[in-house]
Order: structure tokens, then sequence, then C-alpha cells
């Protein structure tokens, strides 16, 4: 089973909560890595996420972070609100 990795980057207008994190996070530039494994399948190559893994703190603040893996809805969710907001 053939696993890949992508990376991105998110920006948060403002503060944001995401329930995997124990408090809220300042606004700024977020790095996101998504693993997805390949499905077999019999005439093309698929892929389905597996994990979404936030890091913590924003880019632009040195020294040291965390990882927090987190729901993509979640994410998805709090962009969108950050967004609207």
């Amino acid at each position: 089973m053939t696993i890949r990795s992508r990376e991105t980057t998110v920006i948060f207008r403002n503060p944001f909560e995401l329930s995997a994190l124990d408090h809220a996070q300042p606004a700024g530039t977020y790095r996101v890595v998504i693993d997805e494994e390949e499905i077999s399948a019999a005439s093309f190559i698929a892929y389905r996420q597996i994990a979404t893994m936030l890091h913590i703190p924003a880019l632009s603040t040195p020294g040291s972070s965390q990882v927090f893996t987190v729901s993509p809805a979640e994410l998805a969710s709090a962009l969108e609100a950050d967004r609207s907001g």
C-alpha cells in the first residue's frame, strides 16, 4: 500500500479553535500536511485521505512546534467561519 503526503498552508485572519487543540490559536499562516493512501483499483489509481495534521504555532512564530491530527471537516468549517466572520 502506497502512502503519499501533500503539504499546503492555510491562513486564519482571526484567532480560531479546534477540538484537537487545548486552547485558541492566534491568527496566522499554518502548515497542513495531508496523508493519503492508495486505493487499489483495476483501471485507475485513487487515493483516500487518512490523516490531516496541523502544525502549531504559526509559521511566522519562531521556536518549537507541535503537530496535531485534526478533522478535515472541522478545519474546513473553521476556515469558512474565519472568512465570513
